[in-house]
């Protein structure tokens, strides 16, 4: 079966404006300064954590007429079109993606404020953080220095999983397999 034995891909799913508005990090900057030094810190985190992440900010309000997305990096910034917010488009990705989380391929979060946007993406399987978690998470990785908090993908690094085993776990699963070579 395919996908058995492999990480989860990880996603982070980042509601723009609502992270802007709820924290001290952007306090000052215009509206467009706030938005890069969000994506800034975003492509910074995506590098440290090995995660794709997707920066949604909504447009509802705006002309756009189409929703558009730009890659930096790991980072997708989606503008969502008129008429459309950033937490409806948010639920439709993790409905695109709810497959792939219920067979734990993709692991999802969703980072916004918004407690009804909360409750409705772990309906879906997502896993919620809050602003202030996010901000924590981002500045606690940066400051360690951790270039990937992630475990490496078996592509970068193949060991058999033995290798990684802790060695009193590996006494054990010796002693099993003795045991069951007795009983045959």
């Amino acid at each position: 079966m395919k996908g058995l034995g492999r990480p989860p891909r990880r996603v982070l799913i980042v509601d723009g404006y609502n992270i802007i508005n709820a924290g001290n990090d952007f306090s000052g900057a215009s509206l467009a300064d706030a938005r890069d030094k969000l994506l800034s810190a975003l492509m910074d985190y995506a590098g440290y954590s090995g995660q794709q992440v997707v920066l949604v900010f909504d447009a509802w309000m705006s002309d756009r007429l189409t929703r558009t997305e730009e890659k930096h990096g790991a980072v997708t910034v989606v503008y969502t079109q008129k008429g459309e917010i950033a937490d409806r488009y948010i639920e439709r990705l993790c409905d695109d993606l709810a497959q792939d989380i219920e067979y734990r391929r993709v692991e999802v979060r969703v980072a916004s404020s918004d407690a009804l946007e909360q409750t409705i993406v772990l309906g879906r399987g997502a896993t919620r953080m809050s602003a202030r978690e996010l901000m924590y998470e981002m500045r606690a990785l940066r400051e360690s220095g951790i270039r990937h908090a992630a475990p490496l993908r078996p592509s970068a690094r193949r060991t058999a999983i033995g290798d990684r085993l802790p060695e009193d776990v590996k006494r054990k699963l010796e002693a099993l397999k003795k045991g069951v070579g007795n009983r045959e």
